[in-house]
């Protein structure tokens, strides 16, 4: 009987996580982005905390994904509470699924039909054929969510055989009659929950139970109260690590789930002391169950609306500011509680690779000041952001490798790989600003300069490049493929003032006119700066590939081709950046 019910609880416990996780990857990051752009509406968020809780099966799972959006400043914390206090909500849709095991088989054929005899083996059989035979990623999983379905219903038929026969022990009836006191109840439920870590799993266990007859109304209230409380335990560890909102959020959780407990007891404890239930010590079914859970929460939830203030208070007040806390990251936005969602874990990429753009660009401006006139505090800024750029690549890599972990479609994978690639020569723009910047110090350190007309020629190659910086970002942030085709041209006319400059310079060296000095350190700038024009016409490639053909465009393949092709519009933009910068 032991090894059956194991075996019963084993089998409900791996196709709710199974049906739960299809399902969040079906949803592919839209509800995610919904949750984004959720307001300050208390009622909204509510009602999309219950909506999302409903379709992925666990509250836990929601909860965890609110803490990582509030840790990553994606979503506000009054925002966050109403999501909170929804996914108490919908997560009492999979005790109402559940019930369909009460459903006695009659004559009736479609009354019949709906039995979970019929259902399991019916929705594993469907959800097998899709994930073995379709090809999209988005219905392979539908069908794994469905062979979700039919595990989870064969689990809890085999538990309720299992237990039926502990109906025939008075030790077993008895043992349940002790849980119809209110402390003992709350701890037994709250304590299950927390090792199983979802209230889902632990309501459809006492629904399983409850065939036995056993469970009363009594016995069962407390043990349901209590499961709410037992499911905080999840987002609480998740927040161990995390910023101090979200470690509120996760607060704001437990006390609404501690303090409705309590309201509630101490209201319906009151109600059957004075006035009585006629159900009170009458044996509970699992629709019963069922709907005493989902009663719970929206009384709760509705009693809670106009104290949403109270609760965040109450979390301020537990965890308060420290005046002297270091200022947000740049970086928290990559929160691995995120990880587990990969549409919304690649949009936060993107948002550092965006970050490291507007850095590369920003220290090549600082850097080309320096050429002209040498300031300390640009060097300083300069170096600090190099190091936060390097610092953003090495835990952009760190956290895109634990992403890979997780399932990904092919469309996300390409994405992803392409993001590494992107920040990669963000990095390197970074790494030849670094290099202009020494070469602006060498100048500086040994009192060299280039005369007036060498300069004058070299700010053309200067500004092109910051032009060509310039729209590379631009194009990447807005996915503008029209501006990116803008740059190969660009790339083309800095390769000849290069050429034009470097052989114009080293005339001069051979007639004596400059130093050797000088003239090193002039031709180490002409290198980095057409090595950053390279890295920004990689930019633009990974642009266009995104939108008009596919991830994995070669760059090398596309360079020969419009080199060759040399297109009307293509050298007319030449031609404009000819006559721009090589007067």
């Amino acid at each position: 009987m032991i090894i059956k019910l194991g075996g019963g609880l084993a089998l409900f416990l791996f196709g709710m996580n199974l049906l739960s996780s299809s399902l969040e990857k079906l949803s592919t990051g839209r509800i995610e982005k919904i949750l984004e752009k959720l307001t300050g509406n208390i009622f909204k968020s509510i009602l999309f905390g219950a909506l999302v809780t409903g379709v992925i099966q666990s509250s836990a799972a929601t909860t965890v994904i609110v803490v990582g959006l509030v840790n990553a400043r994606i979503l506000k914390f009054r925002s966050a509470i109403g999501l909170i206090m929804g996914a108490n909500i919908g997560t009492t849709v999979t005790g109402q699924i559940l019930r369909l095991n009460g459903i006695v088989a009659t004559s009736n054929s479609i009354v019949a039909l709906l039995t979970p005899a019929v259902i399991a083996p019916l929705f594993a059989i469907i959800g097998i054929i899709m994930f073995m035979a379709l090809k999209k990623d988005k219905l392979k999983n539908l069908g794994s969510a469905f062979v979700g379905i039919g595990i989870l219903f064969t689990g809890m038929l085999s538990m309720e055989g299992a237990v039926s026969p502990l109906s025939n022990y008075p030790e077993f009836v008895n043992l349940f009659s002790t849980f119809s006191n209110p402390i003992l109840g709350v701890l037994i439920g709250a304590f299950v929950t927390a090792i199983i870590q979802s209230s889902s799993a632990s309501v459809g266990i006492l629904q399983a139970i409850s065939s036995t007859g056993a469970i009363t109304y009594s016995s069962a209230i407390p043990i349901i109260i209590g499961q709410n409380i037992g499911t905080c335990v999840t987002p609480i560890m998740s927040s161990i690590n995390a910023n101090k909102n979200a470690k509120r959020i996760a607060l704001v959780h437990l006390y609404f789930n501690i303090i409705g407990c309590i309201v509630f007891l101490v209201g319906i404890y009151a109600i059957q002391h004075f006035v009585g239930f006629a159900f009170w010590n009458l044996p509970i079914d699992m629709g019963g169950i069922a709907n005493f859970h989902t009663l719970f929460n929206i009384v709760v939830t509705v009693l809670f609306i106009p104290f949403t203030s109270l609760l965040e208070k109450l979390a301020f007040a537990t965890i308060k500011d420290d005046k002297h806390a270091l200022p947000a990251s740049e970086l928290d936005v990559l929160d691995e509680r995120l990880i587990a969602v990969p549409a919304l874990a690649a949009e936060q990429i993107n948002k550092i690779a965006v970050k490291m753009g507007e850095y590369a660009k920003a220290n090549y401006i600082d850097a080309k000041s320096l050429l002209y006139k040498f300031d300390d505090k640009i060097v300083n800024k300069i170096k600090e952001n190099e190091n936060i750029v390097d610092t953003m690549d090495d835990v952009l890599n760190n956290y895109i490798i634990k992403l890979k972990d997780n399932y990904l479609n092919d469309a996300e994978i390409k994405s992803i790989s392409s993001i590494i690639h992107l920040s990669s020569e963000f990095e390197r723009i970074s790494d030849h600003c670094t290099n202009l910047l020494e070469a602006a110090e060498k100048l500086h350190q040994n009192n060299l300069s280039f005369s007036d007309s060498t300069m004058q020629d070299f700010s053309f190659m200067l500004d092109a490049v910051e032009e060509i910086c310039s729209m590379s970002v631009s194009a990447f942030i807005n996915n503008d493929p029209e501006l990116a085709k803008r740059i190969e041209p660009l790339e083309d006319v800095i390769d000849l003032l290069e050429h034009k400059l470097k052989s114009t310079y080293v005339s001069k060296l051979d007639r004596n006119k400059y130093s050797i000095d000088c003239g090193v350190i002039f031709l180490e700038l002409l290198s980095d700066l057409e090595r950053i024009s390279d890295h920004c016409s990689n930019i633009a490639l990974f642009v266009i590939g995104k939108n008009e053909t596919s991830f994995d465009l070669n760059p090398h393949e596309y360079i020969n081709k419009i080199h060759d092709e040399q297109s009307t519009k293509y050298m007319e933009i030449t031609d404009m950046y000819i006559e721009k910068y090589m007067k």
